[in-house]
């Protein structure tokens, strides 16, 4: 089986399975109420983790470790700055218009900023955005005092995180848009594979004339935008923005990548499979809710979920040999002494 085909197919299963445990376990768990909650708790860990996907395929050891670090930071440097000019009870419109806006953007700047560090100073990627990750947080925390920024619930931010258009949360169809909007540009355009075949073989991208410096600096402005909306996202879920907020994101965003199929080692992923990946974990989350499990128990399942994923996607299970090492290393005939 293609390994796309057979990482789609595990997906439906593991969604297939995730349903009728819950099922056997309550009839509460399918209600459709119970549905909507779990989707609209889907799209701001979902935007993180095809950011993830996205530097993963550069290669390299990419990785963006600070999404939900400029996810707060755009909540709460937005929230701020509009605060001051508008006010989200009288001008709900302006500035729910305002606050999005300017959370882009935030979003925007801290992905360029992380590109521009690894593709001209040549910063290892992970260590990069570790440090961006650290420095995000701090500015987060100088510009809200440490504490939570309201943002309240003018109507058109409160409709993005509550509201529903045919009994589906506006904010999962709104991050089914985004990832269809990802999954066009990495398909239909050089972008998208600039991408691929850097990932795959950096050295042979740079000899054929790729703008490597210009891929890897889209990549992470992509990757901020994203962790920009799922600010937004947050801020219309919680009324508050705080710069501590979703602490266990970062492990999930990597699981959610790391179940869909997306190598580490970069030059492939499928937006799609990142999608189902994170109805999946949600799915499982929820299940271990319902059994009454601690949130401590879960953070212990998801570490030792990613641990399982990257050693299988690692080591062909039936020979403990890595994919198409075979294939790189063929018997070659011992040469026979002269009689």
């Amino acid at each position: 089986m293609h390994k796309t085909g057979a990482q789609l197919a595990m997906l439906l299963v593991i969604n297939g399975l995730l349903l009728v445990a819950g099922a056997l376990i309550s009839g509460g768990f399918l209600s459709v109420f119970n549905l909507q909650s779990m989707a609209s708790q889907v799209p701001e860990i979902g935007l993180l983790a095809i950011g993830v996907m996205l530097a993963m395929c550069a290669g390299n050891g990419g990785i963006d470790l600070s999404g939900i670090a400029l996810a707060n930071l755009s909540g709460v440097l937005s929230a701020v700055i509009v605060s001051s000019f508008l006010s989200a009870t009288e001008s709900g419109t302006a500035f729910s218009l305002a606050f999005i806006a300017g959370a882009l953007l935030v979003g925007l700047a801290g992905g360029v900023i992380n590109g521009l560090l690894i593709s001209r100073l040549n910063i290892t990627p992970i260590l990069c955005t570790l440090g961006t990750q650290m420095a995000f947080m701090g500015l987060a925390v100088v510009v809200s005092g440490g504490k939570a920024v309201m943002v309240g619930s003018p109507a058109l931010l409160s409709s993005i995180g509550n509201d529903m258009i045919a009994a589906v949360p506006i904010s999962f169809l709104l991050f089914v848009l985004v990832a269809g909007i990802v999954a066009a540009l990495l398909k239909f355009t050089p972008y998208g594979l600039w991408l691929m075949l850097m990932g795959t073989n950096p050295k042979a991208a740079v000899y054929a004339g790729f703008p490597r410096n210009g891929v890897i600096v889209a990549t992470y402005a992509i990757s901020g935008t994203l962790s920009g909306l799922a600010g937004v996202i947050i801020a219309a879920r919680n009324v508050n923005v705080k710069f501590d907020y979703g602490s266990s994101y970062l492990l999930i965003a990597i699981l959610i990548a790391v179940m869909a199929g997306v190598k580490p080692e970069g030059g492939y992923g499928r937006v799609v499979c990142v999608v189902l990946s994170a109805i999946a974990l949600q799915l499982m989350s929820s299940l271990l809710n319902f059994g009454g499990l601690s949130n401590f128990v879960r953070d212990f399942a998801w570490g030792l979920l990613l641990l399982t994923f990257l050693a299988v996607g690692r080591y062909d299970i039936a020979g403990f040999l890595a994919p198409g090492r075979r294939s790189q290393t063929p018997s070659v005939p011992v040469p026979q002494a002269p009689k």
